[in-house]
């Protein structure tokens, strides 16, 4: 770890057991980014709702790597984008812009992820968007939102049409832009990108490939995204999570600091 980041004071003794909790979930949810290659340097954003009445939520302080993010570096800011807890470092108005438009609307909204990786932009580009091909598309098809590109998110007239386009559902592709998935815990909302990620992904390569693609039996798309609805929220998380976390304890802790 650099200097730099020795140099972050904790704020563990300044917060509450539940916040610092959330803090350390969403530094390991910006490293797991990191290690999946997901990353856009310093440009996307993930937060987490922190608990209580006020719409506070916690984000990347902007200028840091993801794989540098630790639990006392996030910034901690209201849904105008203002701190409310000191902090060094700036933050990127874009972020909260989208994500503090889903918090605000969505209560269940605790964990928003925002990507730009390569093949989530490519699947964004095409019109006909996330196409159900794979297990992994299926699985989370049916719970696909689509928003029109309106240029950099800085404009708060776009939420009411970023909020309506969500609706109930828990993942989105930002047409001409990105990917993004809520969940009640960092750990729902990251198993959620996987998914998505990775259905974009094969999509990519398959379509890619020139070969003809293979279509399902009738009615089986529908089937898998039944079965993906229940379980995202429940055995997925409870399983992958503490795997995903001995992931990172191994290489690196320096996140919980």
């Amino acid at each position: 770890m650099s200097a730099a980041l020795h140099a972050i004071p904790s704020v563990r003794d300044k917060v509450s057991k539940e916040e610092w909790q959330i803090r350390t979930d969403l530094a390991a949810t910006y490293r797991l980014v990191a290690h999946q290659g997901w990353a856009d340097m310093i440009f996307t954003h993930i937060t987490a709702r922190v608990p209580g009445p006020e719409h506070h939520f916690l984000i990347n302080p902007y200028g840091l790597l993801f794989d540098e993010i630790t639990a006392s570096s996030l910034v901690k800011i209201d849904v105008d984008g203002k701190k409310v807890m000191e902090s060094p470092h700036p933050v990127n108005p874009a972020g909260f812009t989208i994500h503090s438009a889903i918090h605000t609307a969505r209560d269940d909204a605790h964990a928003v992820i925002h990507l730009h990786t390569a093949d989530g932009v490519a699947v964004s580009c095409q019109q006909q968007g996330l196409l159900p091909m794979s297990q992994h598309a299926m699985l989370v098809h049916d719970d696909v939102a689509y928003h029109d590109y309106e240029g950099v998110a800085l404009d708060h007239d776009e939420r009411p049409r970023l909020i309506n386009d969500m609706g109930q559902k828990n993942l989105m592709i930002l047409r001409n832009h990105g990917t993004l998935t809520v969940g009640k815990t960092c750990a729902d909302a990251f198993l959620r990108m996987y998914y998505l990620e990775r259905a974009c992904t094969i999509q990519v390569r398959a379509l890619s490939g020139g070969a003809k693609i293979n279509p399902t039996h009738q009615g089986v798309p529908e089937k898998t995204a039944e079965l993906g609805s229940k379980t995202f929220d429940t055995m997925i998380g409870n399983l992958a999570w503490p795997g995903l976390l001995r992931l990172l304890d191994r290489k690196d802790t320096s996140y919980r600091n």
